[in-house]
């Protein structure tokens, strides 16, 4: 059995569907297979406990909405039923003896608040955020929004380094390059506006102690504080849904339970080209192009195991970060903090200190579990209601800063397997740190819990092949794997996104610009694409 089209894309998640999605309604015939029971990657909404519509993986838009993608689909995607939900507020900061700091969407009234608790600090962040949104803006959202081996790119360096010169060229690149704890402990004088801003570095899986946290930790918390923290009604699985739609009203087709074994190829050596790939028996030929939303593992392992020798060996070193987890809870009421305004905010950091964040990372990395994890606390029903029954609301903890093979337990409670995997009792165990961790902060928590669901490393591997030893991000951001370098440096005439094989591409978290919903190497494959 043969069937051919113009794309096939490998892997459903949000680049792949954006992806799709644009190249379908520009004409494109276009086929998405998924090797899953259902389409969207890390996209899951799951009833977990009765009437409780929670999103097990990613939940955020910011990225999304703000996304040239989005920007081009949106009146089809709000034809096919997709609806975003968003409050007044955003971010917040909550310590362990209950006292915290809510933030809204406003930059201008976030620095007053911040001022009123942490004197001059406010009008630090306010000149960050200022130069962030201002003299930066073309260079920072230039070079994370276009293709690093383009013309653009060319131009736009040239640009900037007309209008700021050597030095100035070298200063940007110096800031870019800096730790979040370095900036902080210059810039800020007081420890809770440190401690507000350093788990916003924890959404790349970077640490406040590494290469470019600065420049991830100052955009991060500015662009959601300017921006807001906007969830789908419903539940995520609406924008895969209204995705979805707009693809096959195109004419494109998506196929789930589909796992593709390998890539086809014609030619040899140079003028090797992909043209298609089997699903089983199946042979689906692709015209124009194979795009395959996989890391770099998986590409030129079990997909291309004849891949060039010299880029299977940057595959092999591509490194990934430390192991998320999540875990959700269904309550009867609404969490009563002891700051009450928290309640009304979407997303709350649980942490002592930046220290703190600091010393949880690095126990990560080194094999333990962290004593006191930073908790980032989603509270999806304060800004949509809908997800949980009229007396319910839900919690959705994440945390980023656990090992994916544990070697002991920094509290010393856990008793950890010998050989260090993540089985259910310690999953339990762990989860249980975080719920009397939650007490402090919402005394009467557990009398409210209705049900509560964890997700070790080992889990959400198992739901995504893509995290890795259950890293969200797919890759670790550091320098030597960012921007012109991820997923490595040019390799055998492998760049980016485009492989070393003509008509074969790769997208996805382990590509540039990174992790995140806001599908930059879907929109920027199809550009390419739709060029040719």
């Amino acid at each position: 059995m043969k069937q051919e089209f113009d794309i096939v894309f490998v892997g459903s998640g949000i680049n792949a569907l954006v992806g799709a999605a644009l190249l379908a309604t520009r004409g494109k015939r276009v086929l998405v297979l998924e090797r899953n029971d259902r389409l969207g990657g890390c996209i899951r909404t799951e009833e977990l406990f009765p009437g409780y519509r929670i999103d097990v993986l990613s939940q955020w838009y910011p990225l999304f909405m703000g996304s040239p993608g989005y920007a081009e689909l949106k009146d089809k995607l709000e034809a096919a039923g997709l609806r975003f939900a968003q409050g007044e507020y955003t971010t917040g900061l909550v310590l362990p003896d209950g006292s915290g700091l809510a933030l809204k969407q406003d930059l201008a009234d976030a620095a007053r608040r911040i001022d009123a608790l942490c004197p001059g600090d406010g009008q630090k962040v306010a000149a960050m955020a200022a130069r962030m949104f201002g003299e930066d803006a073309s260079l920072t959202f230039g070079l994370m929004g276009q293709s690093p081996y383009g013309w653009d790119m060319a131009k736009l360096l040239a640009r900037e380094g007309f209008k700021r010169g050597v030095d100035g060229m070298v200063a940007y690149a110096s800031a870019s390059l800096e730790s979040f704890r370095r900036w902080a402990e210059r810039e800020l004088a007081h420890d809770a506006t440190r401690a507000m801003i350093a788990p916003w570095i924890l959404h790349s899986g970077l640490g406040p102690d590494e290469a470019c946290s600065a420049l991830i930790g100052k955009l991060t918390f500015a662009a959601v504080v300017a921006g807001g923290m906007p969830v789908v009604q419903g539940g995520s699985e609406g924008v895969v849904r209204a995705l979805t739609k707009v693809i096959e009203g195109a004419g494109g087709s998506l196929r789930v339970n589909a796992d593709v074994t390998e890539i086809v190829f014609s030619g040899q050596g140079a003028k090797a080209r992909a043209t298609g790939v089997r699903v089983g028996d199946e042979l689906v030929q692709a015209r124009q192009a194979v795009v395959c939303n996989v890391t770099p593992t998986q590409l030129y392992g079990r997909l291309w195991p004849d891949a060039p020798a010299a880029v299977q060996e940057k595959a092999q070193g591509y490194r990934y970060g430390r192991g998320g987890m999540q875990i959700h809870f269904a309550l009867r009421g609404q969490p009563q903090w002891t700051t009450p305004e928290l309640a009304r905010v979407p997303l709350v950091h649980l942490t002592e200190s930046m220290e703190e964040v600091c010393l949880s990372v690095v126990t990560a990395c080194n094999g333990y579990l962290p004593a006191r994890p930073t908790l980032a606390i989603g509270q999806p029903t304060a800004v949509d209601p809908s997800r949980a029954p009229a007396d319910g609301s839900i919690l959705w903890v994440q945390m980023q800063e656990l090992p994916s093979r544990i070697r002991g337990d920094a509290g010393g409670t856990i008793d950890v397997p010998a050989d260090g995997a993540w089985t259910p009792a310690v999953r339990e165990a762990m989860a249980d740190r975080v719920q009397q961790r939650l007490e402090q902060v919402m005394p009467g928590l557990s009398a409210q819990v209705v049900g509560r669901k964890a997700f070790s490393p080992a889990d959400l591997q198992g739901l995504n092949c893509n995290l890795v030893g259950g890293d969200p991000y797919a890759g670790v951001c550091s320098p030597d794997q960012f921007f012109w370098m991820r997923p490595f440096a040019s390799t055998a005439g492998a760049r980016g996104h485009q492989t070393p094989c003509a008509n074969l591409y790769q997208i996805g978290a382990s590509t540039h610009p990174g992790p995140g919903l806001g599908a930059g190497s879907g929109y920027l494959v199809a550009q390419a694409l739709s060029r040719k």
